[in-house]
Protein backbone atom coordinates (compact mmCIF):
# COMPACT_ATOMS: atom_id res chain seq x y z
CA UNK A 1 0.00 0.00 0.00
CA UNK A 2 1.50 3.83 -1.16
CA UNK A 3 2.01 5.97 1.33
CA UNK A 4 1.31 9.97 0.75
CA UNK A 5 4.63 12.02 1.74
CA UNK A 6 4.73 15.62 2.46
CA UNK A 7 7.72 17.74 3.18
CA UNK A 8 7.68 20.86 4.64
CA UNK A 9 10.74 23.50 5.18
CA UNK A 10 10.82 24.65 8.68
CA UNK A 11 12.78 27.87 10.74
CA UNK A 12 13.22 26.05 13.93
CA UNK A 13 13.66 22.66 14.25
CA UNK A 14 13.23 22.44 18.15
CA UNK A 15 10.05 23.95 18.00
CA UNK A 16 8.52 21.91 14.97
CA UNK A 17 9.05 19.17 16.39
CA UNK A 18 7.12 19.78 19.64
CA UNK A 19 4.58 20.62 17.10
CA UNK A 20 4.36 18.08 15.37
CA UNK A 21 4.95 15.54 18.21
CA UNK A 22 1.60 17.11 19.86
CA UNK A 23 -0.55 17.00 16.53
CA UNK A 24 0.31 13.48 15.94
CA UNK A 25 0.50 12.03 19.34
CA UNK A 26 3.73 10.54 18.53
CA UNK A 27 7.54 11.23 18.67
CA UNK A 28 9.42 11.07 15.35
CA UNK A 29 11.05 7.96 13.87
CA UNK A 30 13.66 9.89 12.68
CA UNK A 31 14.86 13.19 14.03
CA UNK A 32 18.54 14.53 12.98
CA UNK A 33 20.34 18.07 13.82
CA UNK A 34 18.45 18.95 10.20
CA UNK A 35 15.28 16.87 9.43
CA UNK A 36 12.71 14.72 11.16
CA UNK A 37 10.07 12.06 9.67
CA UNK A 38 6.81 10.73 11.24
CA UNK A 39 5.97 7.22 9.39
CA UNK A 40 2.58 7.44 10.67
CA UNK A 41 -0.27 5.15 9.98
CA UNK A 42 -3.62 6.83 10.98
CA UNK A 43 -3.50 8.80 8.83
CA UNK A 44 -0.86 6.82 6.17
CA UNK A 45 1.51 9.37 5.69
CA UNK A 46 4.99 10.20 5.68
CA UNK A 47 5.70 13.55 7.06
CA UNK A 48 8.81 14.99 6.92
CA UNK A 49 10.19 18.33 8.03
CA UNK A 50 13.46 19.91 6.82
CA UNK A 51 15.23 22.51 8.22
CA UNK A 52 15.70 25.62 5.22
CA UNK A 53 14.89 28.89 8.31
CA UNK A 54 15.68 30.83 5.09
CA UNK A 55 12.68 29.61 2.78
CA UNK A 56 10.06 27.94 4.91
CA UNK A 57 7.19 26.53 3.47
CA UNK A 58 6.14 22.87 1.58
CA UNK A 59 9.26 21.90 -0.14
CA UNK A 60 7.67 18.95 -2.13
CA UNK A 61 4.51 16.73 -1.97
CA UNK A 62 4.97 12.86 -3.07
CA UNK A 63 3.62 9.35 -3.47
CA UNK A 64 5.94 6.58 -1.39
CA UNK A 65 5.74 3.00 -2.97
CA UNK A 66 6.31 0.04 -1.16
CA UNK A 67 8.19 -2.02 -3.22
CA UNK A 68 9.54 -1.63 -6.44
CA UNK A 69 6.30 -3.05 -8.66
CA UNK A 70 4.43 0.07 -6.61
CA UNK A 71 7.05 2.26 -7.92
CA UNK A 72 6.57 1.16 -11.23
CA UNK A 73 3.00 1.31 -11.31
CA UNK A 74 3.18 5.14 -9.96
CA UNK A 75 5.82 5.63 -12.58
CA UNK A 76 3.32 4.78 -15.40
CA UNK A 77 0.87 7.34 -13.74
CA UNK A 78 3.70 9.82 -14.03
CA UNK A 79 3.55 9.09 -17.94
CA UNK A 80 -0.07 9.43 -18.28
CA UNK A 81 0.35 12.83 -16.53
CA UNK A 82 2.14 14.58 -19.51
CA UNK A 83 4.72 16.51 -18.12
CA UNK A 84 8.40 16.32 -18.28
CA UNK A 85 9.61 13.50 -15.89
CA UNK A 86 12.79 13.96 -13.98
CA UNK A 87 14.25 10.60 -13.06
CA UNK A 88 17.00 10.53 -10.48
CA UNK A 89 17.45 6.76 -10.22
CA UNK A 90 19.00 5.43 -7.22
CA UNK A 91 20.02 8.28 -5.01
CA UNK A 92 20.62 8.96 -0.93
CA UNK A 93 18.25 11.65 0.02
CA UNK A 94 16.79 12.93 3.49
CA UNK A 95 18.97 9.91 5.21
CA UNK A 96 17.40 7.01 2.87
CA UNK A 97 18.50 4.95 0.19
CA UNK A 98 16.21 5.53 -2.30
CA UNK A 99 14.92 5.24 -6.21
CA UNK A 100 12.51 8.30 -7.08
CA UNK A 101 11.67 10.47 -9.90
CA UNK A 102 10.25 13.77 -10.02
CA UNK A 103 7.28 15.61 -12.15
CA UNK A 104 6.13 19.35 -11.24
CA UNK A 105 2.69 19.87 -11.92
CA UNK A 106 0.43 22.71 -13.59
CA UNK A 107 0.71 25.15 -10.35
CA UNK A 108 4.45 24.58 -9.86
CA UNK A 109 4.04 22.18 -7.18
CA UNK A 110 7.37 19.11 -7.03
CA UNK A 111 6.01 15.80 -6.95
CA UNK A 112 7.88 12.60 -6.43
CA UNK A 113 7.84 8.96 -6.78
CA UNK A 114 9.65 7.10 -4.76
CA UNK A 115 10.81 3.98 -3.36
CA UNK A 116 13.16 3.74 0.01
CA UNK A 117 15.20 0.43 0.90
CA UNK A 118 18.12 1.38 3.08
CA UNK A 119 19.16 4.58 5.55
CA UNK A 120 21.53 6.76 5.14
CA UNK A 121 24.01 8.40 7.76
CA UNK A 122 24.31 12.00 4.88
CA UNK A 123 21.06 14.07 3.92
CA UNK A 124 22.19 13.42 0.63
CA UNK A 125 24.79 12.92 -2.39
CA UNK A 126 24.95 13.80 -5.73
CA UNK A 127 21.42 16.41 -6.61
CA UNK A 128 20.42 16.06 -3.41
CA UNK A 129 23.74 16.98 -1.35
CA UNK A 130 23.52 20.14 0.80
CA UNK A 131 25.29 21.13 3.94
CA UNK A 132 24.25 19.57 7.23
CA UNK A 133 25.56 19.96 10.73
CA UNK A 134 27.05 17.05 12.12
CA UNK A 135 24.15 15.07 13.90
CA UNK A 136 24.62 15.36 17.96
CA UNK A 137 21.79 13.56 19.50
CA UNK A 138 21.20 11.55 15.82
CA UNK A 139 18.21 8.56 16.62
CA UNK A 140 16.31 6.21 13.74
CA UNK A 141 13.73 3.91 15.49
Amino acid sequence: MKRFHVNVRIKDLTESVAFYTALFGTAPTVLKDDYAKWMLEDPRINFAISLHPENAGIEHLGIQAESPEELAEVYGRLKNAKSAIREEGKCTCCYAKSEKSWITDSQGVDWEAFYSFGSATVYGEGQNARPASQPKNAVEV
